[in-house]
């Protein structure tokens, strides 16, 4: 596997971290395009834990981001302050409530977010390198404080999500959940997934364009 590919995680479980469904047809739709891929996530706690069946935040438990993405990454994974830019050709960024609270706290800012610094320092350096960077679901709503203004993102519909975006000095673009945007000057690629999904095949046929795109830029 010549291509090699970083995928950045914050936990396991839609609520709290990495949603589940769109993480494994990312790494489906590598592994089935023979592309290699290293998962990666932040060595620090989770904003908060969430009980996945009423919706509830189990106030008195603490989770580590690293440990529960392992679950997802089958162990195979590594802290995010060990990625190296130079030793992949592009990066992919999952959605779910982690990237907006354990990744960032935009779930609780907004507009007025900080990122995680440990990300912006590895995103400025595939930025820099100008190496495709995917992302999807609510993580696109970073990309104006994670890579600068001007870039054209997705989070599919929503009004006040987009609006966010916008005041931030992004582009977003409407788009439908079995789509993508692409930004070809600054090589970044997004789709709706479950900010629109109904169900695990739209967010599959999304998903996997963005990895098909992802892999055609790799060869520019």
């Amino acid at each position: 596997m010549s291509k090699q590919v970083a995928v950045i995680l914050s936990g396991c479980g839609v609520q709290d971290g990495s949603e589940i469904y769109e993480t494994t047809l990312t790494l489906l739709r590598l592994d089935q395009l023979g592309i290699g891929y290293r998962c990666f996530a932040p060595d620090i706690d989770q904003h908060d834990v969430v009980d996945h069946r009423s919706g509830e935040v189990a106030r008195e438990e603490r989770r580590n981001a690293l440990a529960e993405s392992a679950r997802l990454a089958r162990g195979e994974i590594a802290p995010l302050d060990e990625l190296d830019a130079g030793d992949f050709d592009a990066v992919i960024l999952p959605g779910g409530f982690g990237a907006a609270k354990t990744l960032s706290n935009f779930a609780e800012a907004g507009a007025d977010m900080v990122i995680h610094d440990g990300l912006v320092d590895v995103m400025t350096e595939f930025r820099e390198e100008r190496k495709p960077i995917g992302l999807m679901c609510i993580a696109p709503v970073m990309v104006p404080r994670l890579l600068g203004p001007g870039i054209a993102v997705t989070i599919g519909h929503d009004p006040g999500v987009a609006g966010a975006i916008s005041s931030m000095g992004g582009l977003h673009r409407s788009c439908g959940v079995e789509d993508i945007v692409v930004d070809f000057e600054n090589r970044v690629v997004t789709t709706p997934a479950y900010m629109l999904a109904t169900r695990i095949g739209e967010a599959a046929t999304g998903i996997f364009k963005l990895v098909d795109r992802i892999d055609e830029m790799m060869d520019l």
